[in-house]
């Protein structure tokens, strides 16, 4: 990303230029004028210098359209080719009413397929719902160490499971208020618990403090683990990062059948196949 927010500098550019017409090493960083990228552009890049954007055939969700032709013109103003393909009947629709579509596309976003109150719904977004409507109810716990002052029968805790607990009658039934209420009450047996067991001078906060006495209820979600009060911090987040570690190591003789070409059909002898 470092490379992206290059500026252009003449003046760089020419004593780079320079350098290299007399073999001499070059250790600055130029920017870049041509990016090419796939549709995951358009999951949240914010590089400011970019301007021009060509987008080659028309993606298919309007959604994603809207996003990735969002990713220029940050800081100032942008321009946006939409490059369309004669041969497919949906570009060629979407030239032919290029105007109006743009005129209008907003009301052509797809709405979004979910499932409230689903088992992955309530693991990932219970606890942080829970908790905001608690803290947020009014001053006795807003303040980041006030986590550890929750009482079990406290106005706003009851209120909270309630109010949950009526929204998941309203959109589901009797079974799923029952484990939403369940899932709530033992979120809230985990935070008690974790607020007596602050010793040592030790005090519970919604946050990690760096004074030496303050533990965070609520986790990251890029840790490793799972845990009750586990919340995120951008509905985009939804699991961890993977790490991925690419082996440039040339592939020795045992793992080289692998690369081997397939025998054709009909080369293949009767009694080969499985």
């Amino acid at each position: 990303m470092d490379w992206l927010e290059i500026p252009v500098d003449p003046a760089r550019d020419e004593r780079i230029s320079k350098k290299r017409k007399s073999n001499e090493k070059v250790t600055e960083k130029e920017n870049l004028d041509v990016l090419l990228a796939t549709n995951m552009l358009s999951v949240g890049v914010d590089v400011k210098r970019l301007g021009v954007m060509i987008v080659a055939n028309q993606p298919k969700n309007t959604a994603e359209y809207i996003q990735a032709t969002s990713r220029v013109g940050r800081s100032y103003p942008g321009l946006v080719f939409t490059v369309y393909n004669w041969a497919r009947p949906r570009d060629l629709s979407h030239y032919e009413t290029f105007e109006q579509y743009h005129a209008t596309f907003y009301k052509h976003v797809e709405a979004l397929s979910i499932t409230p109150f689903a088992s992955g719904a309530i693991e990932r977004g219970l606890a942080a719902l829970l908790v905001s409507l608690i803290r947020l109810s009014g001053k006795e716990f807003n303040e980041n160490t006030q986590a550890g002052r929750l009482e079990k029968l406290h106005p706003y805790v009851t209120e909270a499971i309630k109010v949950i607990g009526k929204r998941a009658l309203a959109i589901g039934d009797a079974k799923t208020r029952d484990y939403v209420i369940a899932q709530l009450k033992a979120k809230l047996d985990h935070w008690l618990a974790k607020e007596q067991n602050t010793v040592g001078g030790f005090r519970l906060g919604y946050e990690d403090r760096h004074d030496g006495k303050t533990i965070g209820l609520l986790k990251s979600p890029f840790s490793l683990q799972w845990e009750p009060f586990t919340c995120l911090r951008s509905l985009r987040n939804v699991e961890p990062t993977v790490a991925l570690i690419l082996d440039e190591k040339v592939m020795n003789e045992e793992t080289s059948y692998i690369f081997e070409p397939m025998k054709d059909v009909a080369d293949v002898k009767e009694g080969e196949l499985s």
